[in-house]
């Protein structure tokens, strides 16, 4: 065997022992946790900070809302994807093909955006969070499973405001 192929035989992704062994547990509660912080949030608290908001800022909410409900269903799915190939209920190549369904890619508008400091702070404090979530995952997922030829990753955060207030916009009149 050639030194090259013995070395890459002998190479253990970090990110492969850490989801498949007891490493795992505090990224599934972390995660699975998160979920849950917001779901209470988006139920309780922040339905009534969103209702006090100007009216720019309360689209804003609206539609990272959307955005924010979205990444940490496609991480928990992930994350419940990881934990059956753990306890064994499903093998690594079920996992694989299960796991091309999900998304790890729901960006999030500018923190410069017009409107994002007139957010709930909590509620920026969820998405940031969760923005940081998916990107560990999402880094985990590339190095487990690779890229398998998608294009790469956009950038979370956007950075252009022009498209930022597109969107806004069209939330803004879908919503009419």
């Amino acid at each position: 065997m050639s030194e090259p192929s013995r070395q890459s035989a002998v190479t253990i992704s970090l990110a492969e022992r850490r989801v498949f062994s007891n490493s795992f547990k505090p990224l599934y509660n972390e995660g699975m946790g998160l979920v849950e912080q917001t779901a209470e949030y988006l139920d309780g608290q922040g339905r009534i900070e969103a209702r006090k908001l100007p009216r720019l800022a309360a689209t804003l909410y609206a539609a990272e809302s959307m955005r924010l409900t979205t990444r940490l269903m496609q991480v928990a799915s992930w994350l419940l994807l990881q934990r059956a190939a753990n306890s064994g209920e499903m093998t690594r190549d079920q996992v694989a093909s299960e796991k091309s369904k999900v998304r790890l890619d729901t960006a999030s508008v500018s923190e410069s955006t017009e409107g994002w400091a007139d957010l709930p702070e909590t509620f920026r404090d969820l998405v940031t969070r969760s923005l940081r979530l998916q990107g560990l995952v999402r880094r985990m997922d590339d190095q487990i499973y690779g890229r398998n030829g998608s294009p790469s990753p956009q950038v979370m955060r956007r950075s252009n405001p022009v498209s930022d207030q597109i969107r806004l916009l069209n939330t803004a009149f879908a919503r009419a």
